[in-house]
């Protein structure tokens, strides 16, 4: 059965940084993109990264350029993602999933991941 659980969130001040985990069990992430995915109350989702199972390939929504970080270490079946700079407006619970493609395939549309964990959440307030 294929399991991804999401770790390191928390309640950060603004500017501050944190790390989020994403690992899998039941599966092998070799052959899957992992993207990550934030929900804020009363928003809807939003693709924040993606990286492709080669590890080549990596995209970021616009509002986080510059300041996240995705990456993966296959030997760990796990993904992160490096939050840094955090602004208010990056509270949310975050995601993972996974999707089956290419070596370069990614994407930021939920719809095209099949597998989800259960979420962190991610506070930014002072």
């Amino acid at each position: 059965q294929l399991q991804l659980v999401e770790s390191g969130g928390g309640l950060v001040q603004p500017g501050g940084s944190l790390r989020l985990s994403c690992a899998a069990s039941g599966f092998t992430l070799d052959y899957y993109a992992i993207g990550w995915f934030r929900q804020a109350p009363g928003k809807e989702r939003e693709g924040v990264s993606c990286i492709s199972s080669s590890g080549g390939v990596t995209n970021y929504a616009d509002s986080v350029k510059g300041r996240f970080t995705i990456s993966r270490d296959n030997a760990k079946n796990t993904v992160y993602l490096q939050m840094n700079s955090l602004k208010p407006e990056d509270t949310a619970v975050y995601y993972c999933a996974a999707a089956r493609g290419s070596r370069w395939y990614t994407s930021l549309m939920g719809a095209d991941f099949g597998s989800w964990g259960q979420g962190t959440q991610v506070t930014v307030s002072s």
